[in-house]
């Protein structure tokens, strides 16, 4: 397909020329031929100087030994320059050191951002401040990080002493001191070899940690407190820690007791509900039978008629039986079984309103009232059927015409009995 291309573009697929071939200038080194051939060092030996007519070696000094050196040689020229600067310095008549030296306070570890301003208004507190001297480096101009500070009074200088060292200004805590060049006989300061610092004479073991501006004692008993200070405050944060998991026990334990009360209220509401229940159930049952016994009390009564009564006596009102009506035996209503039955009646009976027992007596009269009707009848139709028979006893001899004879001759002062359980029931109304 590229034999179609026009020759503009067949132009660039077209090789280019071979590149000429130059001869190397100078032969490489495995085809050069030495002309010398290699030899040892024999030959120059006796070139060599004799070692016994060699000076003796010297040592050379290593870089140990080197840097020792110069570390004495600049203490021994810092020791020149002490006695020199001794012999010069005078701090009673220096220029700079002007004021009262028994009002002056002496400032060190001073915040190289803090001013002049900063330092009399946390200094003010202790008294008004006559003069406020910070020193500054003469090359370079900043702040060295130390001041003099002059009261009007005395007092207030020795309250500052006092009061003030350790005070924190600007993120720092200052040491305070009185100012020791012109008021301790003997004095020397930091650059002349003198000072209370102790930081730079060697290792943690040897350097002091304290200011020097009292004895070691005060700092040691100052490490004490601070040491029981703390200690202090880790048994309060133990006995916050243990307080706190007493409350979360306590409200553990209020939380199961109310859960314990919550469920044992639900059961005692369930153990009430299903005694009532039970109650219920048994009142029920108690008046179920109740119902029952009357029934059948009431079947008896009707289906036996007049026949098992008694014939009643022509002049009293009572039964025919030669004991009064309380007294009929032992199956009698006086007797142990009957007398149960009748607590159990009164304590049934108890239990309801006085509305439902005035209803049961009226519906109890009408009953009674009703079966006496039936039983009067029944007893008529008896006694006819034995007169109109031929005289068959059925035991309704000496009754009138009126079969409501019998219950009206055997109704006594609050009622009558019936013959066939003995009880004493109540009158019917009229």
């Amino acid at each position: 397909m590229t034999q179609f291309l026009p020759p503009n573009l067949l132009a660039l697929f077209a090789p280019r020329d071979p590149i000429p071939y130059l001869p190397p200038l100078e032969k490489l080194p495995h085809e050069k031929h030495h002309n010398q051939p290699y030899c040892g060092i024999a030959p120059y030996i006796r070139e060599f100087e004799d070692p016994r007519d060699a000076p003796p070696p010297t040592r050379a000094e290593t870089r140990e030994e080197r840097m020792e050196r110069k570390r004495r040689e600049k203490i021994e020229r810092r020791q020149q320059e002490v006695e020199t600067e001794l012999k010069m310095w005078d701090p009673h008549n220096d220029p700079n050191a002007q004021g009262d030296a028994f009002k002056t306070l002496f400032v060190a570890r001073v915040n190289y951002d803090t001013t002049e301003s900063k330092l009399r208004r946390e200094f003010e507190v202790y008294g008004p401040i006559k003069r406020i001297h910070m020193v500054y480096s003469k090359r370079s101009g900043k702040p060295r990080g130390y001041a003099f500070i002059e009261y009007e009074h005395e007092r207030d200088m020795h309250s500052a002493y006092k009061h003030a060292d350790g005070k924190k200004i600007d993120g720092r805590r200052v040491l305070v001191d009185v100012e020791r060049g012109r008021t301790v006989k003997g004095w020397r300061p930091r650059r002349l070899g003198g000072g209370l610092g102790g930081t730079r004479r060697g290792g943690a073991d040897v350097n002091i940690r304290h200011s020097g501006r009292d004895d070691t004692s005060r700092y040691d008993e100052r490490d004490r407190d601070r040491d029981r200070e703390r200690e202090r405050r880790e048994r309060s944060r133990e006995r916050d820690k243990e307080r706190e998991r007493r409350r979360s026990r306590s409200r553990d334990r209020r939380r199961r007791s109310r859960s314990r009360d919550k469920e044992e209220r639900r059961r005692s509401r369930e153990r009430s509900k299903d005694k009532d229940r039970d109650r219920k159930r048994r009142s029920s049952r108690s008046r179920e039978r109740a119902r029952r016994e009357r029934e059948r009390k009431e079947e008896l009564r009707g289906g036996g008629g007049g026949g098992d009564m008694a014939e009643p006596s022509e002049t009293g009102d009572a039964p025919p039986d030669d004991g009064p009506p309380g007294e009929l035996g032992p199956d009698g209503p006086d007797g142990p079984e009957e007398k149960g039955r009748d607590r159990d009646r009164e304590r049934r009976r108890s239990h309801r309103s006085e509305r439902e027992r005035r209803r049961d007596r009226d519906r109890d009269r009408d009953r009674e009232h009703k079966r006496g009707e039936r039983g009067g009848e029944r007893g008529r139709d008896e006694a006819r059927g034995g007169a109109g028979g031929g005289g068959q006893d059925n035991g309704l001899e000496g009754l009138g015409s009126d079969g409501r004879d019998m219950y009206m001759e055997s109704e006594g002062g609050d009622g009558y009995l019936a013959p066939e359980n003995g009880y004493l029931m109540e009158a019917a109304p009229e």
